[in-house]
């Protein structure tokens, strides 16, 4: 790559790329530079090279550009975005006269201290410590009963401050960084594979079949597999069932106002596992989006609430999740449910307000704040009946935590 050699094979050429991060780095770096494969699982192979570069060779390849290189690359030449691996370089494959082939990408190192789900369930350990140990009522009664954009507008209850405690300034971070996110993706109009779009009516009535069709597969789906569950999650996946047609509902609010909102990229596949710590700070990766989908859909153009949906139900995951991995008595295990959803309830709003604080000068999210709360509760609702989805043919074990956020969902009349 530092080179830009070409190697020629049977059918096509194998071309090296840099970029001038890749000189700035060159520099800096002193020989002899070692290089170690990274064992962490992941779905590409990394090759580390000291403490200066990282270099992700695809095992998924396809025609066309790689969206990690694509974003990455617009991110790192044509935004002032720093939160995010510079891209130093990449390895392109050509053959005929078909789209180029990306076969690897060499980012800037960070140095980091894990991934942001890692360090939000150390967090939440020390949380849940704290909290059974207060001997505050862990009654339903702590937990507002409010659509999530109102507790945006509320101040934190002491109890949320005394117990959460320095997460909440994590939760603002991120919530600062997405929005910076955002704001670099829609930040030139002039390149029409990145200026944001408006909505139309016609968008939106296909993003609505998109969410009933995904909702109709799902819980198809459950329904096939309700007997092969454990009695808590079965009870829940009942009640799911039971709710089909006010799930379809909620769906369809999305039909009944114009929403003046754009569309532009996006991550595509935001959750804490796509997040480095840094110990002070927060840096976004893997912008390929779900590697379900081909690549000219992961393309389009969506809302930017999607990635914030992401975001939130990963909160109400890591929440749960902590409470799976513990060996816990039964009084323990109900009270851990409601500090769960506490921390979950708080940690979101905070994470929102610091997000539409910084997103919406720019313009791309509704001004209209009932067509914001259409937009955020259906893409949170369709995140939840995703995960229900994924976890049935994955991790049968942990279908009980989407279940529990749609339940949440209806329940509370919109996203908490």
């Amino acid at each position: 790559m530092a080179r830009r050699r070409h190697f020629k094979g049977t059918e096509g050429e194998l071309t090296g790329h840099p970029t001038r991060v890749l000189r700035q780095i060159q520099r800096l770096m002193t020989p002899p530079l070692s290089s170690a494969i990274l064992r962490a699982e992941q779905s590409n192979t990394s090759i580390n090279f000291g403490d200066w570069l990282i270099l992700k060779l695809l095992r998924r390849v396809e025609e066309g550009i790689n969206l990690d290189l694509e974003i990455g690359l617009f991110l790192t030449e044509k935004s002032t975005f720093a939160y995010n691996p510079p891209v130093a370089g990449h390895l392109e494959y050509r053959y005929d006269r078909r789209e180029p082939v990306t076969l690897g990408i060499i980012h800037g190192f960070v140095p980091n201290q894990g991934d942001a789900w890692k360090y939000t369930l150390d967090a939440l350990g020390h949380y849940f410590e704290t909290a059974l140990a207060s001997r505050m009522d862990a009654g339903p009664d702590i937990l507002p009963r409010k659509p999530l954009l109102d507790l945006t507008k509320m101040e934190l209850p002491a109890q949320a401050l005394d117990l959460i405690g320095p997460y909440l300034e994590s939760a603002r971070l991120l919530g600062e960084r997405t929005g910076e996110l955002h704001a670099a993706l829609a930040s030139d109009p002039l390149d029409p594979d990145f200026a944001p779009e408006p909505f139309t009516a016609l968008y939106q009535r296909s993003v609505y079949q998109s969410m009933r069709n995904l909702c109709a597969r799902t819980l198809q789906l459950l329904r096939s597999r309700l007997h092969h569950l454990p009695g808590e999650a079965k009870d829940a996946a009942q009640q799911v069932l039971a709710r089909e047609d006010e799930l379809y509902h909620r769906f369809s609010a999305l039909l009944s106002r114009r929403i003046s909102s754009m569309r532009l990229r996006i991550h595509g596949d935001f959750h804490l596992g796509q997040v480095l710590y840094t110990g002070r700070d927060f840096i976004i990766i893997d912008f390929e989006g779900e590697p379900a989908r081909s690549l000219s859909e992961r393309r389009l153009k969506r809302s930017p609430l999607r990635d914030v949906a992401g975001m939130l139900r990963s909160f109400h995951y890591a929440a749960h999740y902590a409470i799976i991995t513990q060996a816990l008595r039964t009084e323990d295990l109900q009270a851990m449910e409601v500090w769960a959803d506490f921390w979950h309830t708080w940690v979101s709003a905070v994470y929102l307000k610091a997000y539409l604080e910084v997103a919406a000068p720019a313009g791309f999210l509704p001004r209209d704040e009932g067509e914001l709360q259409t937009l955020l509760d259906a893409y949170c609702l369709e995140k939840a009946v995703y995960e229900l989805g994924y976890e049935l043919n994955n991790r049968p074990d942990w279908v009980k935590i989407p279940l529990q956020g749609i339940l949440q969902f209806l329940e509370a009349g919109g996203e908490r």
